[in-house]
């Protein structure tokens, strides 16, 4: 993906200002890039950098509420700023395309895939319909879709699948310049090494010029040729990708480095403790389809267990299990020394309490009319009956063990940061008062800086509480970071579990080590590298 020598520039921004709230708020601080004909930069910072807006400006999408109020976004000669909104969708889908976060969200679960697809290329007057359906099926066979692919609808396609999809969509019309928008957050190290290569090969085979925006620099190294640096709206710094790697010159693109580096010290079981969660013989299905077979697992106290492995492999479908959401169709599920009751219907108020769920993504865990006062308190209003001055004491307090600021206790939690309302869903759990916290891909959805600062904090209230953790994941770092044992799970078994330096470091399953060797290193050509092991 290297552009040629004099190739020229596919689009141009500078001095771009954006402001929100009448001005009070800037949100890009004159910034200024190029991107090459046939180069993918990279756009890296964390939450609240200003890098999806970015990348919506370079289709000429504002968000309501805010200005331009410096600047111009040159493409083809013409500033997007200044065009005609007519003008500007002649260009979206066909010249400059955009591939979302989140294709579950994108797509409309109403129409088939194919029907989506062809939207643009017939709706532009590009193709036919029936010419726009064989350019559809060609594409999916291209980027590995299975062949029926575009009769589905989006709820029978995975997650590696669904964004292969959108991709094909976004460039169905061949557009000079794609904008990829985290595009494999969410996915498993396996599936998103999959989505690499076919963004790898699409853009390479098409010669189009690509955006790739990502919290996580390991991944924009092995897709960019030069990456930006972005922090508070403004442009850090922006380099050629190895120099970058070699020697990064602000403090702050350092930093992004040292996120990576967090480890958790091996601690020796305690002999003779008995497990506060133990799992026998548990087997679980949907409906006629079996999801887990056979699984033997224990939770000591004050410890943290880890549970990886692909999409589908069945680790949340676990969790729901555990906290009676799902009941098992066979197997026992033993809790403080006692059988906990299969259907969460059936189990004490003392048992719902002890075991919380912090779930994947707190935007939708958390009604978002409510303050976070009301958040945290609710439970304390159902478990304890607490009111008045007590509830507000007990509420400032959870909001102090999370590092949470107090004047934040009256504001919508539809307004707060990706990594503020996780904080909050932590302390609406700790509210209940558990010993055993269920934590579900809990940190997948936030950049790594933010990440690092919520993982900090669980292992210090674990400390702090003497609190369990049966942690989900597919990110092996986030694995090494917080675990005491890890429990690797493929298709619904567990395949191998140890002490987190083991697994990590020995593993003696294939399908273990293959998941090691699929995160991605921050290293210039280690997604070649292991392409070609695998080819």
């Amino acid at each position: 993906m290297h552009a040629e020598p004099g190739a020229g520039t596919a689009i141009t921004v500078e001095g771009l200002t954006v402001v929100a709230d009448r001005g009070a708020t800037h949100i890009l601080q004159d910034v200024s890039v190029q991107v090459g004909r046939g180069e993918m930069l990279g756009v890296i910072g964390e939450s609240g950098a200003g890098k999806s807006t970015l990348g919506s400006l370079l289709l000429g999408y504002l968000a309501p509420g805010c200005q331009a109020l410096a600047g111009r976004i040159v493409f083809d000669s013409r500033d997007l700023l200044r065009m005609r909104e007519s003008e500007r969708r002649q260009l979206r889908g066909t010249r400059i395309a955009y591939v979302a976060q989140s294709s579950s969200a994108a797509f409309n679960p109403a129409y088939r895939i194919i029907d989506q697809h062809i939207e643009v290329a017939v709706q532009h007057g590009l193709a036919s319909r029936s010419h726009a359906r064989q350019d559809a099926v060609r594409l999916h066979h291209e980027l590995g879709l299975p062949a029926d692919a575009g009769e589905r609808f989006a709820h029978q396609l995975s997650g590696g699948q669904l964004q292969r999809a959108m991709i094909a969509m976004a460039i169905s019309c061949r557009p000079e310049l794609v904008v990829f928008d985290e595009p494999t957050t969410g996915l498993d190290v396996t599936t998103q090494l999959g989505v690499l290569r076919v963004i790898r090969d699409v853009v390479r085979r098409h010669g189009m010029s690509g955006v790739y925006i990502s919290h996580d620099l390991a991944l924009v190294a092995q897709m960019a040729d030069r990456i930006a640096v972005m922090r508070h709206g403004r442009l850090v710094e922006i380099a050629e990708t190895a120099a970058m790697l070699a020697a990064p010159k602000a403090e702050y693109t350092r930093s992004l480095w040292a996120v990576r580096n967090l480890a958790k010290a091996a601690v020796p079981p305690a002999a003779g403790v008995a497990p506060l969660l133990s799992l026998r013989g548990v087997e679980a299905r949907y409906g006629p389809v079996p999801v887990l077979r056979g699984i033997d697992l224990d939770v000591p106290p004050g410890r943290s267990v880890v549970i990886v492995g692909e999409s589908g492999s069945g680790k949340s479908t676990l969790a729901r299990v555990i906290c009676g959401l799902l009941p098992p169709g066979a197997g026992r599920i033993r809790f403080a020394g006692r059988d906990l009751a299969p259907s969460f219907a059936r189990r004490s108020r003392q048992d719902l309490r002890r075991i919380q769920m912090i779930y994947q993504m707190a935007d939708t865990a958390l009604n978002p009319r409510q303050t976070v006062r009301t958040a945290i308190g609710r439970p304390l209003v159902l478990a304890e009956g607490l009111r008045g001055a007590t509830l507000d004491a007990r509420v400032r307090g959870l909001m102090a063990e999370i590092e949470l600021d107090a004047v934040l206790a009256d504001r919508p939690t539809a307004i707060l940061s990706g990594g503020q309302k996780q904080r909050v869903a932590i302390a609406r759990a700790l509210a209940a008062g558990p010993t055993l916290l269920i934590c579900d891909e809990v940190t997948s959805a936030l950049d790594q800086i933010v990440a690092h600062g919520v993982l900090t904090l669980l292992r210090r209230l674990q400390e702090e509480k003497n609190l369990s953790l049966l942690f989900i994941t597919h990110d092996l770092g986030v694995a090494r970071a917080i675990g005491d044992w890890i429990v690797v799970m493929r298709q619904g078994e567990i395949v191998e579990q140890g002490p987190a330096a083991s697994i990590l470091t020995s593993p003696a399953q294939e399908y273990t080590r293959n998941l090691l060797a699929s995160v991605p290193e921050m290293q210039p050509g280690w997604l070649d590298r292991v392409l070609e092991r695998s080819a």
